[in-house]
């Protein structure tokens, strides 16, 4: 090959690096995980509330002066894909700090890896206790509030009644096994007197929905603590109803009123159930939650879903960690996030709390009730996590020792 020749192909070779590199400092990139494909109906609503956030947020400077990027990518909900994706997006694609997952085994094993190779999680939508108390690290934190903030709201109401024999039926995973706990534990605090005399754990979405009917009905219980959600949630809801498992019963249900949940169930949604979920089509004119909605609705054509609030809260704490930072490498975003406090958004302040570096993102509570053929929540209200949580002490000492 002659002088020229390769000179040629050096420079053709340098222009092309150039437009590469030139990308990771034009904007900062965040590594996001979800489940896709295996969950569309609960991760797209998710990435629709990230890019509204991300519109308004790039439309307003960005961060640092540069755009915010979310890179989306699938795990399937698999752990160790999920893991193998998380190394690609630190190491290959520039990302600065992971985040997503609804899965909590998924979020789980993204937090030890986190914590292993020194990056930043936040885990977005995982809701096991464990992933900020039992197996919690520095650099894992999490916006959505807990199974024990959401557990111990619906253990409160339980305490009103006179029900006294409890069933529970919950996946037999991180997340239903951290639910049931968390209820029992907070419903035998406020009324000692209960008993559970079932307990249900069907594997995630493969519940045989008469069988377990009928073991939490040959139990005679005077109320029932469901954690069931998708797929399982509606084979139980037919099967229950059909069957008459919730006549004369006070049922309790984590999640049951969020919309990825209840819409699909239509007229068969039952009523009566005291539950968590996100009334999005009850929000007052002038509310930071009703403008919110006005937003989301107009930017997708779509209605809000829990997972279109969690995302759009996602992107904007990044975001505002980042500014507080003034840096992205992972001490400066993981010291910004203790303590981080954002003043404007859709539920109103918001905060992370340094002791477990957990959000201060509260739940909806409220009964289900049938209008026009659906399922709505009805008697709601916004309840922040005050008054919900173990105290510091404790909480401190379940965490490891850092």
């Amino acid at each position: 090959m002659n002088l020229t020749r390769r000179m040629m192909l050096a420079a053709a070779t340098a222009l092309a690096l150039v437009p590469a590199a030139g990308m990771a400092q034009e904007t900062i990139k965040v590594g996001e995980i979800n489940h896709y494909k295996r969950m569309a109906a609960f991760a797209e609503p998710y990435k629709m509330g990230i890019e509204l956030a991300l519109k308004e947020i790039n439309a307003d400077g960005g961060v640092l002066g540069k755009p915010l990027e979310f890179v989306f990518r699938d795990d399937q909900g698999d752990p160790a894909e999920a893991v193998k994706i998380a190394e690609e997006l630190m190491t290959r694609d520039g990302a600065v700090m992971l985040t997503g997952t609804i899965l909590s085994h998924v979020g789980l094993a993204l937090s030890s890896f986190a914590a292993e190779k020194g990056y930043l999680y936040l885990a977005a939508e995982p809701l096991a206790d464990s992933l900020v108390w039992a197996s919690g690290n520095p650099n894992t934190f999490r916006l959505r509030a807990s199974t024990w903030i959401q557990a111990a709201m619906l253990a409160e109401e339980a305490a009103k009644t006179d029900a006294v024999k409890y069933a529970t039926i919950a996946p037999n995973y991180a997340y239903g096994q951290d639910a049931v706990a968390a209820f029992k534990e907070n419903l035998k605090r406020l009324k000692p007197e209960v008993e559970f005399v079932a307990e249900q754990w069907p594997a995630l979405f493969k519940i045989d929905a008469g069988a377990e009917v009928q073991a939490i009905e040959r139990a005679k219980p005077d109320a029932i603590y469901n954690v069931t959600f998708g797929t399982d949630l509606a084979k139980l809801v037919r099967e229950g109803g059909d069957r008459g498992l919730f006549d004369g019963r006070n049922v309790y249900g984590l999640l049951t009123g969020e919309p990825e949940y209840l819409d699909p169930l239509g007229d068969e949604a039952p009523e009566g159930w005291f539950v968590t979920g996100y009334p999005w089509y009850a929000f007052e004119d002038g509310t930071p939650e009703k403008a919110f909605v006005d937003a989301y609705m107009e930017e997708t054509g779509e209605t809000p879903k829990i997972g279109s609030l969690v995302g759009y809260l996602t992107a904007q704490s990044i975001a505002a960690a980042i500014e507080k930072a003034g840096a992205t490498d992972t001490a400066a975003l993981i010291e910004a996030f203790e303590g981080l406090e954002i003043e404007d958004t859709p539920i109103g302040p918001l905060a992370y709390r340094a002791v477990d570096n957990q959000s201060t993102m509260g739940a909806y509570v409220g009964t289900l009730a049938l209008e026009d053929g659906k399922g709505v929540m009805v008697d709601w209200e916004y309840k922040t996590p005050d008054g919900y949580l173990p105290s510091d002490e404790e909480i401190t000492a379940m965490r490891p020792a850092e």
